[in-house]
Parts: structure tokens; C-alpha cells; sequence
């Protein structure tokens, strides 16, 4: 197949591991430590002049600390490597516009997880219909469930592999998550009709298009706190607090980003329009008034010679679809600078 045929894709699978409890504390201490190696690092960002914040001497860093403290070295050394490269991405990401600036992680508030960078440390075997083994650095040899068919033996090759994993735990315990890399025939444009998605609470919509548009949502600023000051308390706070909840729970910007590769997949697109109005508009006449938005489910449209009524998602869906057609839709951007403006502090004479 020539180069033009075909398509490389990268996705990840999640399995569930089956460790000991002896296994677990192992597991428990690498996540800790790779915490512990992040925190380092941070620190170690904070106190270093901007020309020394280099790759090179914070890889001497991360060496050094795993010789002084004892505690790191259940960390294996390529795990602490991928800390190192994924704190300097973070910062990448920060600066090009798409992350806020990393910051220390704390002992409740992370999700514990150790990178195994290289895939064939890993030694894959299939030993039974639904379980696996695979080889953790400093654990040993472990069991996994089998739900899905992995490059491996005899179905590994240059271009269908799998290039590594990450353990993270979660309520249900330890689970694996392969990054496997493979070949695929590029699929035909998909011949699909456009549909439009408006991501409600209420009325959830999965459907196999071709085009799929979407809202160019800020969801870290629809999902702010609605509390307010002393001086000017905020109204409402319980009935935001729980759209805020609603909202986090959907995981909106994830269901994005899976739609986004799961439609290339087949052959499909994926776009985004400008948000502001999509919900207020009248899909049939292209009247706007808050009033049109009766409740979180029914529309109703004021304008005396429309009138049109129906679902408010269905509503929006439309209008979405409607930018998209009249060729609004976003441009990605390359990348942008994060720019905050600084606190202003009042002079000690001021005060």
C-alpha cells in the first residue's frame, strides 16, 4: 500500500489489572513518588533564573534527587524521565495557549499514575481467552484483562505496535492504558448527512454523521464558582453549583476531543462554530431574546409571525448546524500567548 493510501493512528486501551496486595503497595509507592518527583521539579522551576530552566539541567536535577533521597528510587528511572518530559509539556502547553500553568500536585487531589515510557519493557502475552501478562518495572509480572486485541507476537510490527503504557488508579482500582500505534487504510469521506450537537444536561445525542459540528465552548468559565465577595455576594449559588457539578460530570471537553478522533476514524469532520446566541436564536425565523428560552427544555419563539416551539437542544443543534452552513465555523489556532494582566499592589505609604 503506498503512503497515500494509508493513515497512522494513535489510540490508547484501558484494561484492568489484576495485582496482589503486595503488588499495590509496589504500584502505590512509584505513583507517590512520581508526585514527588513533579513537586520536586516545580520547586526546582520556581527557584531557577529563567536561562538555567533548561531540559538539561533539570534532567541533572531529577538525577541528583534520585541519588539523595531514598524515597524516589522505587521510581524506575525512565518513569521519572517521562515526569521530567511531561512537566516541560505542561509549560509548552501553558505558554502556547492551550493549558494554565502547571502547579505542585497534592496527595488527595491527584489521580495517582506511573508512566512506562517504552513498550517493549512491557513483554505482552496472551496466556488465556480474557487475561494477559505484562511486565511493570519494578513490580514484576502481572496480570491484565483481555477485552480487546493488542499488537502483539506475531501481530507486532514496525508500524502496529504498542509504544508504551500509563498506570492509573482509580475508585475501581489499578488499570493499564496501552498507547498503540497502527496503520490503517485512509477511510472514504463519509457520506453522511451534517448534523449539529448542542451539549445539553438533558437530552443527550449520539448520532454517526458525516460533518459534526460543535459549540466553541469556554467551559473553565462556565464552570466558575457563582459565590462572590463579602461586599458583593453572588446569586444563585446552589442552582449554579449543581449546573457546575452537571457540567464537570459530562466531561464536555473530552467528549469533544473523542468525537474529534473517532469521526476522522470514518472518515468524517469535525468543526466548531462561535457559541454566543445559539441557544436565545430562533432556528426557524432567526429571532433573539432571552425570553425565546422559556426553561431548560422548552423554546418558544416570541416573534409574533413565527411562534415556532420545540425542544431548546433541538433548538440550538439547529442554529449550530446553521453557522456551520453559512461557512462561520472557527479556524484552529497554531497557538497563543497566555497574557494576564498582574495584581496591582497599593504602595506600603498607600496603605
Amino acid at each position: 500500500m503506498s503512503q497515500d493510501t494509508v493513515v497512522k493512528r494513535q489510540f490508547g486501551h484501558r484494561a484492568r489489572l489484576a495485582l496482589s496486595p503486595a503488588e499495590v503497595l509496589r504500584t502505590d509507592g512509584q505513583a507517590h513518588a512520581a508526585r514527588t518527583m513533579w513537586n520536586l521539579l516545580h520547586a526546582w522551576w520556581q527557584m531557577m533564573p529563567k536561562e538555567k530552566r533548561t531540559l538539561g539541567h533539570a534532567d541533572a536535577a531529577v538525577r541528583q534527587a534520585r541519588k539523595d533521597i531514598d524515597f524516589l528510587a522505587v521510581l524506575p528511572a525512565q518513569a521519572a524521565q517521562a515526569v521530567l518530559k511531561t512537566y516541560f509539556q505542561a509549560w509548552k502547553n501553558c505558554w502556547e495557549g492551550r493549558a494554565d500553568a502547571p502547579n505542585f500536585k497534592g496527595r488527595f487531589r491527584t489521580v495517582m499514575s506511573v508512566d512506562v515510557p517504552q513498550g517493549r519493557d512491557l513483554n505482552i502475552v496472551r496466556v488465556h481467552r480474557r487475561w494477559g501478562m505484562v511486565n511493570l518495572p519494578k513490580v514484576g509480572r502481572v496480570r491484565f484483562r483481555w477485552t480487546k486485541d493488542l499488537p502483539v507476537g506475531k501481530r507486532a510490527g514496525a508500524e502496529n505496535r504498542i509504544t508504551g503504557a500509563r498506570l492509573v488508579k482509580d475508585a475501581l482500582g489499578w488499570h493499564i492504558a496501552f498507547r498503540v500505534q497502527s496503520v490503517e487504510v485512509k477511510p472514504e469521506p463519509h457520506q453522511g448527512p451534517d448534523v449539529g450537537i448542542d451539549v445539553g444536561i438533558t437530552v443527550p445525542i449520539a448520532r454517526t454523521y458525516g460533518t459534526v459540528v460543535v459549540e466553541a465552548l469556554t467551559i473553565t468559565n462556565m464552570v466558575k464558582s457563582a459565590r462572590g465577595t463579602i461586599e458583593e455576594p453572588g446569586k444563585n449559588v446552589a442552582q449554579k453549583s449543581g449546573l457546575n457539578r452537571s457540567i464537570s460530570g459530562e466531561a464536555w471537553g473530552r467528549t469533544v476531543t473523542m468525537l474529534t478522533y473517532k469521526t476522522a476514524r470514518l472518515g468524517g469532520t469535525l468543526h466548531k462554530v462561535p457559541a454566543p446566541g445559539t441557544s436565545q436564536r430562533c432556528s426557524a425565523c432567526g429571532f433573539t431574546t432571552p425570553g425565546n428560552r422559556e426553561s431548560q427544555a422548552v423554546f418558544v419563539c416570541k416573534n409574533p409571525d413565527c411562534g415556532w416551539s420545540g425542544n431548546a437542544d433541538h433548538n440550538a443543534a439547529r442554529n449550530v448546524l446553521h453557522l456551520y452552513r453559512m461557512g462561520l465555523a472557527l479556524i484552529p489556532a497554531a497557538g497563543r500567548a497566555v497574557v494576564r494582566r498582574a495584581k496591582r499592589v497599593k504602595p506600603a505609604a498607600a496603605r
